[in-house]
C-alpha cells in the first residue's frame, strides 16, 4: 500500500504559504446541550462566530465552505460573497476533525490524507462527516491517501521538519484505535505525515469532549519553537496536566536536533452561573496568509494579555481576535473549524 512517505508527500507548517482555507458549515444543534444560552440559541450564535471567522481568513486567503444543500443559502446569507460556498452533506462543521489534511511534495504536487473518523470515539453522529474528506478530495480531484488509522486533524501538529505533536490521552485511546499499539500508531504517523520525531503529550483534560486533542494544548508556532498552554495559577483544574507538558517539551528536542523552545500561553478559568467549569483555550487559533485568527472569551483582562503575546510571536502578520466564547461550547474553536490547504512548492 502506498503512502504520503513512499511518495514524497509531507506536512507543512501551518504558517507556509496557504491555497486556501476549508470550512464546513455546522449543522449539529446537539454540540451546544450544555451551552448557558440554551442550545438553540447557543447553535444560532456559533453560525454568526463561523461567519466571522470566515470573513476574518478571507481578508488573507480564499476560503472554502462546505455545506449541505439545505444550507447554502444560509451560508451566503451570513457570510456574504467573499466565500466560496462547496456543497456536500455533513453532520456538523467541525472541520479540522472531518476534512482531509493535506500534504504536498517537492514537486509541485499537493495531496489529502483521509483519515478514518468515527466522531470523536462515536460520541456524535458522523455517517456524512466520515465520508466528506474522501468527497472533496475526490470532487476537486486532489490525489488522495486513504489511512486505515481513526485520526481527527486537531490531534495532530507539525512543524513540516520532521517533528510531530500529539497527545497519548487521544491517539492512544480505546474509542479510536483499540487495536493498534503505541509503536503502530507512531508507525502510521509516520507513514501519513513522513515525520521522524514525536512528541507525546498528557491531554488528560476531563472536560474535553475529543479526549485531549493537541490544537488546545500546544503547537510549533515556528521552527524549534512551541507556543503551550500555561495556567494562570494553580488552582486552575488542569495545572497538573499543563505544568507536566510544559516540562516535556521543555526536555525535548525537534527533529532536527534543536532544543525546543516554549512559549507560554495564558489558560484562565472562571466558574459560569450554571456551575460549569469554563476555561479560555487561546491556543485553539488558526494561521492564515498574513494574519493570525485568535478568540477572546470575555475575559478582558486575560484576552488582551493573548492579543499582545500573539503580537509579539507574529510580528509579520495581522492579529484578528474575535469573539468565538460560544464555540467552545460546542466543544472546540477557531482551529477545529479550519483546515488549511498548502500552497504547492513551485
Amino acid at each position: 500500500m502506498t503512502t504520503p512517505r513512499k511518495e514524497g508527500f509531507y506536512m507543512p507548517a501551518e504558517w507556509k504559504p496557504h491555497t486556501a482555507t476549508w470550512m464546513a458549515w455546522p449543522g449539529l444543534v446537539e454540540a451546544y446541550e450544555y451551552a448557558p444560552q440554551g442550545r438553540e440559541v447557543a447553535f444560532k450564535m456559533a453560525k454568526k462566530a463561523y461567519s466571522e471567522v470566515a470573513k476574518a481568513i478571507a481578508r488573507f486567503e480564499p476560503v472554502n465552505m462546505v455545506a449541505k444543500k439545505a444550507d447554502v443559502e444560509e451560508v451566503k446569507q451570513l457570510c456574504g460573497s467573499g466565500i466560496n460556498v462547496v456543497e456536500a452533506e455533513l453532520d456538523d462543521g467541525w472541520f479540522r476533525d472531518s476534512g482531509p489534511s493535506f500534504v504536498i511534495n517537492k514537486t509541485g504536487e499537493v495531496a489529502g490524507v483521509n483519515w478514518v473518523f468515527n466522531g470523536w470515539g462515536n460520541k456524535y453522529t458522523h455517517e456524512y462527516d466520515a465520508k466528506v474528506a474522501g468527497e472533496i478530495l475526490d470532487k476537486f480531484g486532489i490525489k488522495r491517501f486513504d489511512c486505515p488509522m481513526t485520526l481527527e486533524g486537531g490531534g495532530i501538529h507539525v512543524d513540516g521538519e520532521g517533528t510531530l505533536l500529539v497527545t497519548e490521552n487521544c491517539q492512544l485511546n480505546k474509542n479510536r484505535n483499540p487495536d493498534l499499539s503505541k509503536a503502530q500508531v507512531e508507525d502510521y504517523l509516520r507513514e501519513y505525515l513522513n515525520v521522524e520525531k514525536i512528541i507525546w503529550l498528557n491531554g488528560d483534560i476531563p472536560i474535553d469532549e475529543t479526549d485531549g486533542h493537541i490544537d488546545g494544548l500546544a503547537c510549533f508556532i515556528r521552527p524549534g519553537v512551541v507556543m503551550a498552554s500555561t495556567p494562570t495559577d494553580k488552582n486552575h483544574p488542569d495545572y497538573d496536566v499543563l505544568m507536566e507538558n510544559l516540562e516535556t517539551l521543555r526536555n525535548s528536542t525537534d527533529a532536527k536536533g534543536r532544543k525546543i523552545e516554549v512559549v507560554e500561553m495564558i489558560s484562565p478559568c472562571k466558574i459560569l452561573e450554571n456551575g460549569e467549569i469554563f476555561e479560555g483555550c487561546f491556543m485553539n487559533f488558526y494561521i492564515a496568509n498574513g494574519g493570525v485568527i485568535i478568540p477572546a472569551y470575555n475575559f478582558p483582562e486575560e484576552d488582551k494579555i493573548a492579543f499582545e503575546i500573539f503580537k509579539k510571536e507574529f510580528p509579520d502578520h495581522e492579529i484578528v481576535q474575535i469573539d468565538t466564547e460560544v464555540l467552545l461550547h460546542g466543544g472546540g474553536n477557531i482551529h477545529c473549524i479550519t483546515q488549511q490547504q498548502p500552497k504547492p512548492l513551485t
